[in-house]
């Protein structure tokens, strides 16, 4: 248990590495101590602006005893090592999303977590949105009864200059996928969240917008829950200028939607308005900004909840809400989704994946 001030370390100096610094910058007893990253013009610029130590090297940095939390924002292929080197110097990991790219690796950082004693949070910081929390309350008591359906819909666009401006991004090699792996694994994770497990997908993908990229930039997937429901998901980087992100959730006594992360529709059957519908959702400030046309755009307030949760969790010693096991579960769905697509065929999970 750590009763004093919680040091926090950041490995990476990307964008998110931004988000990262600013959730923390909000939480009290919570103090961003270093940066490392081997861009040394990034880590300098980085380390003046938030008044922080920089590190070229990040195993000089993880030896700091005042380093608790170490949060990995670099490139998805390297999330699994750089998550490893933290844990073997007794450091808590937070992990951007993909937890990783290959299972391989996410079983190793969880597996070597548990041994340890150490906590792995995988961000996933919608899942303590207002609107995630109360429709999942509602799915959890019933009130939308038995689940049939879930439809998500992840249609941003991305510029050619995107792709071209980072070199690790649109490759399997760093990016691990494109428009499934980078943008809609927010989103494929809330689906499985409210849903349950995934039995099968069967999937199609291509490349069809952008240039000079290995991956997929659309993306349509059917998918069989183990609980008997269906789902169809619908993602691409090309849909100009950018529309918000969509989760409809049809239930054989209600229905629920979130667009743009916001609860807009919740419906039930049975109420108490002598069968005329009732739109049950909240009503909620409309600017809501999201990383449908620029990945900038984003708050870091879900994260700070997150990473409130992270150190609740350290401090009580409990699991994270979102664990390891649970980050793995949408890179599990993401990765059987490109099986499918090359293979052609319905893919059953667990799967091997090669």
């Amino acid at each position: 248990m750590i009763n004093r001030e919680i040091g926090f370390a950041i490995i990476g100096t990307g964008f998110i590495s931004n988000i990262h610094a600013e959730a923390i910058s909000q939480i009290p007893k919570a103090n961003l101590v270093a940066i490392a990253s081997i861009d040394e013009g990034g880590v300098k610029k980085f380390a003046n602006q938030y008044n922080v130590r920089p590190y070229l090297d990040h195993l000089e940095m993880l030896q700091r005893e005042d380093i608790d939390i170490v949060c990995i924002c670099t490139p998805s292929g390297l999330h699994g090592d750089l998550a490893m080197d933290a844990l073997r110097y007794g450091k808590h990991v937070i992990i951007e999303k993909p937890m990783e790219i290959s299972l391989e690796k996410a079983d190793q950082i969880i597996n070597f977590a548990n041994e340890a004693g150490l906590k792995v949070a995988v961000v996933s910081q919608h899942r303590f949105d207002p609107s995630v929390i109360q429709v999942k309350s509602q799915i959890d008591s019933g009130r939308l009864g038995k689940l049939v359906m879930a439809e998500i819909a992840v249609n941003w666009y991305r510029t050619q200059d995107y792709y071209d401006n980072g070199q690790w991004r649109g490759t399997w090699k760093m990016d691990g996928g494109g428009v499934l792996m980078n943008q809609s694994i927010h989103t494929i994770d809330l689906m499985q969240y409210f849903m349950g497990p995934v039995e099968s997908v069967y999937a199609i993908v291509d490349t069809l917008a952008h240039e000079r990229i290995e991956v997929e930039d659309v993306a349509a997937a059917v998918v069989r829950f183990k609980n008997g429901a269906l789902g169809t998901i619908s993602c691409t980087t090309a849909a100009y200028p950018g529309y918000s992100n969509r989760l409809e959730l049809f239930g054989s006594n209600g229905s629920a939607v979130i667009d743009a992360d916001q609860l807009t529709h919740l419906y039930f059957k049975d109420s108490e308005n002598g069968g005329v519908p009732v739109n049950d959702a909240p009503r909620e400030n409309d600017e809501n900004p999201t990383g449908a046309a620029n990945p900038m755009a984003i708050k870091s307030d879900a994260h700070r909840l997150q990473f409130e949760d992270m150190i609740d969790s350290i401090q009580t010693n409990r699991e994270p809400q979102v664990n390891g096991y649970e980050g793995r579960k949408p890179l599990e769905i993401i990765l059987a989704i490109y099986k499918s697509a090359r293979e052609g065929k319905s893919i059953h999970l667990p799967s091997a994946f090669v």
